[in-house]
């Protein structure tokens, strides 16, 4: 060994020496590129770490026993041996009043600031660099303690000051470190936590008592030494990996990661990873390894099975100080690995042969369930089953769906099954995984058996062949004709059974069916033109039933095709038509209606009887082609009416049809575009009963709705009567305006009389005058004297006599209708003795004119009475 330190320590007699404290011995070789390893004489008391620094391993009392061990060395690659006594003593304790007599403080002197001498600049002295104070971590103290001393040479002629800034100091987290203001001794004041702060960074400034500045400020710093007071932490209790069955040695599985508080760069925060433990321990106890850097985990040993370990669980050591078990601090976790299932085993059938059976013609039925077996790990594509029919179905009748549950086969019935046909099939089934098997697996890729599926005999429906069976036959068979036999056959040859037959639809009730051997009879005439009958075609359907358990049946359509026959005579079509009372311009062009076809319908022959005379001498009738012909009036006139014409109508059927058949002509007046203008006239006497029916209750409708509206009329007016405002007759109403709701009463109100209308000059003064306080306007409630009646011999140009003219033209006019209706006459008098309106002359003429006469026309004119008749007012 070439040196050994030794530092004495401030210690109190029989003090304990704790564990893991450095007594304050360290070793160095004088070449440092050599690998030494130490050891300790006491490996109970004292051990002596790689980089030969001695630790004590307990805590014990220092006593002669323990004051001298021997540690011992050796170069690991010459392997030559050292050995060197280590003696270990007691620090008497100081005193505070001896501490600066036996411990020099080093002192810290602010550089000497530049200044001027005789008026020039003199040379700076460089400021110093004050290397970093290096303080350990968690001391024990006693505090405060001291650092460092802080002094400026000025301090011999001027009383200074000195302080310290900065975070640890007066900044958060202030409190830390101090210093004498007058001595400037920097002392810390409690332990120190590198996890917290790793260095200060202060700041000594020395002022006068006034508190001026006398020194440049000097920079401190102050680093906190680590000391291995954290475990390492791992990120998580439990980790979960995954790794396939199977895996190769070498495979990744997962990493597991830990922290430490410490310095990571020191060996206090050097973390090393190691598995303690593993369960289970098969097939073998070291399927894993970890990498004691990185803290991945890999296997090492082939062998992983699902189907007989599904998962490890691994006690995996984090310790830092590069994993030292001795010095190092350790914290464990727990690492889950889970093996993942690959299809390394296929399905196996659990029997070689399957049985089932399926009543025949039944489909989406269940035959058999086919079971497997599979070691991997359920529903999952490695042991999910996929079947599939190798042989014994060509024709597809069978198909197999795998159950999501239970992986079984289920054997399905996709097509009828004929019992007569095929009474038994035996089927080769294969299964196999979804996805194929791992590589290397030496087992077939799937599985084979056989499926044997017996058909069950069930009584099926009877048919009929051909359905449907189509006939041809004439129409107007007589009742009683045998037609067809309509059979049905039984496919069940294996059942002894008898079919009957009855009959489900005949719309015309025209057939009967034998209901042992089938035989079809008619029993009524068959008629190509009954409503039945659609496209010549009469359908029939029958029912065919065995003697089964349970017995079944089928049914069967017979289709008529029916004949025609000539046994519908033609008539005239249309049968109403209209024209005018002369031959021209008018014709009416008709057609015939058969309801036979070719060749019983047209062309068509048309003709007019003999008689009646009149026919022929009052029509005349033109063929215009095999179906149309033209009726024209042969005389000039034919006086308006309903006229009944016969025509007789022949078709071209062998032997032919014909007919007489009535049409029915409406002769009217026509205008000279030849339009009818009486039509009304010749409709309304032609109406049948139920239009007249019609008619008189629209009347009779009509009549109640007109003595509503009278009574609700008269109701109104008793009602306006009782209503009436009596006003003061001295009152002039000249200034006010009236507003009336109303336009008079109609034909209600008889306060009119026509007589008024006439000529001034022939109107009679009223014999009595207006009695009571009342409304001028307004009808009075007790009877008014009449008006004077019209003379017999009016006016020559009254307006009565125009009236009365106009009364007697109407009655006497043979063309106006049977009813009252409201006429217009076009009268508007002879003129006004009043003169003009328009005159120049009116408003200096009208104080001359006498308007009196307005007195005698009513209460309704007295308002213009008094405006005009009243005077100078």
């Amino acid at each position: 060994m070439c040196r050994i330190y030794k530092i004495t320590r401030k210690m109190c007699p029989k003090t304990f020496v704790p564990v893991g404290v450095r007594p304050g011995l360290n070793f160095s070789n004088c070449n440092g590129k050599r690998k030494v390893q130490y050891e300790s004489s006491e490996p109970a008391d004292f051990k002596v770490d790689e980089d030969g620094m001695v630790y004590a391993v307990r805590s014990f009392p220092l006593s002669s026993e323990h004051a001298k061990f021997l540690v011992y060395a050796q170069d690991k690659e010459t392997q030559e041996k050292w050995q060197v006594a280590v003696k270990l003593s007691l620090k008497p304790t100081l005193t505070e009043e001896s501490t600066e007599e036996i411990h020099e403080i080093e002192e810290i002197v602010f550089p000497r600031q530049s200044t001027k001498h005789s008026g020039s600049l003199q040379r700076q002295k460089r400021d110093w660099v004050i290397p970093p104070i290096n303080l350990p971590e968690n001391s024990r103290g006693p505090f405060p303690q001291e650092l460092v001393r802080i002094r400026s040479d000025r301090d011999k002629n001027l009383s200074l000051r000195y302080s310290v800034t900065g975070p640890g100091a007066d900044q958060p987290p202030t409190g830390i470190f101090i210093i004498n203001p007058i001595s400037g001794q920097l002392s810390v004041t409690k332990p120190l936590d590198r996890e917290l702060i790793a260095r200060f960074h202060l700041r000594a400034h020395a002022v006068d008592i006034n508190g001026n500045q006398v020194e440049n400020p000097i920079d401190i710093v102050i680093n906190v030494i680590d000391m291995n007071d954290n475990r390492p932490e791992f990120l998580h209790q439990v980790w979960n990996g995954t790794v396939p069955e199977g895996s190769k040695p070498g495979t990744y599985v997962m990493t597991v990661t830990a922290i430490d508080a410490d310095d990571p760069n020191a060996l206090n925060g050097m973390l090393r990873y190691r598995i303690l433990s593993q369960a289970p321990s098969t097939p073998s106890p070291n399927m894993f390894t970890i990498n004691n850097e990185t803290g991945d985990i890999i296997t090492v040993a082939a062998g992983l099975d699902r189907e007989k370990v599904q998962q490890y669980t691994l006690i995996i050591q984090a310790t830092d100080m590069e994993g030292n078990p001795t010095y190092g601090l350790s914290n464990t976790a727990t690492a889950v690995i889970t093996v993942t299932d690959v299809n390394d085993n296929p399905p196996e059938f659990t029997a070689m042969t399957f049985y089932g059976e399926v009543p025949e013609n039944r489909v989406d039925v269940i035959v058999a369930n086919l079971t497997v077996t599979d070691k991997d790990q359920p529903h999952t594509p490695a042991w999910n089953a996929v079947y599939r029919i190798s042989g014994g179905d060509p024709t597809g009748r069978f198909a197999i769906q795998t159950d999501p549950n239970s992986n079984d086969g289920l054997v399905t019935v996709v097509k009828p099954i004929d019992f007569e046909t095929n009474r038994m099939f035996v089927l080769t089934v294969a299964a196999e995984n979804q996805v194929p098997l791992a590589k290397g697996i030496q087992h077939p890729p799937q599985s084979t058996a056989t499926v044997s599926v017996t058909v069950i005999d069930v009584n099926e429906n009877p048919y009929f062949a051909p359905n449907p069976k189509v006939i041809r036959q004439e129409e107007g068979l007589h009742a009683g004709t045998m037609l067809t036999t309509f059979t049905a056959q039984d496919p069940d040859r294996y059942m002894q059974q008898n079919i009957r037959y009855t009959k489900l639809s005949d719309p015309a009730n025209w057939l009967k069916i034998d209901p042992v051997n089938g035989q079809i009879t008619t029993i009524a005439v068959l008629d190509r033109e009954s409503p039945n009958v659609k496209n010549n075609v009469y359908n029939a359907t029958f029912l065919a039933s065995d003697n089964g358990i349970p017995p079944m049946s089928g049914t069967g359509t017979l289709q008529i095709y029916l004949l025609d026959i000539n046994d519908n005579a033609p008539q005239v079509l249309p049968q109403e038509a209209e024209t005018c009372e002369t031959p021209d311009p008018n014709s009416i062009n008709i057609t015939a209606l058969d309801y036979d076809i070719d060749p019983n319908a047209g062309p068509f022959a048309f003709d007019l009887p003999l008689s009646p005379v009149t026919i022929k001498r009052n029509w005349t009738i033109t063929r215009l082609n095999g179906d149309f012909a033209q009726l024209n009036l042969k005389i000039k006139f034919l006086e308006a009416g309903i006229y009944e014409v016969p025509i007789i109508i022949t078709d071209s059927g062998n032997p032919p049809k014909s007919n007489i058949s009535i049409l029915r002509v409406k002769v009217c007046q026509c205008d000279s575009n030849g339009d009818c203008t009486d039509v009304d006239r010749i409709v309304g006497a032609g109406l049948g009963t139920g239009a007249i029916i019609a008619i008189l209750l629209c009347i009779i409708i009509l009549l109640i709705l007109v003595l509503m509206f009278v009574v609700w009329m008269k109701r109104r007016d008793k009602e306006r009567q009782a209503k009436q405002l009596l006003i003061d007759p001295e009152d002039d109403v000249r200034d006010n305006i009236l507003k009336y709701d109303e336009e008079g009463g109609g034909e209600e109100d008889q306060d009119y009389d026509l007589s008024q209308l006439q000529q001034p000059d022939t109107v009679e003064p009223d014999a009595i005058k207006p009695v009571g306080i009342r409304r001028l306007d307004e009808r009075p409630i007790h009877a008014e004297p009449q008006y004077p009646v019209r003379s017999a011999a009016p006016h020559p140009g009254d307006i009565g006599d125009f009236i009365n003219e106009g009364l007697k033209a109407a009655d006497n006019d043979p063309t106006a209708p049977p009813y009252d209706s409201l006429l217009v006459f076009d009268y508007e008098g002879s003129g006004s003795t009043a003169g003009s309106l328009s005159s120049l002359n009116s408003s200096s003429s009208g104080g001359e004119q006498d308007y009196d006469y307005l007195n005698d026309w009513g209460p309704r004119f007295k308002k213009l009475a008094d405006m005009y008749g009243g005077g100078d007012d």
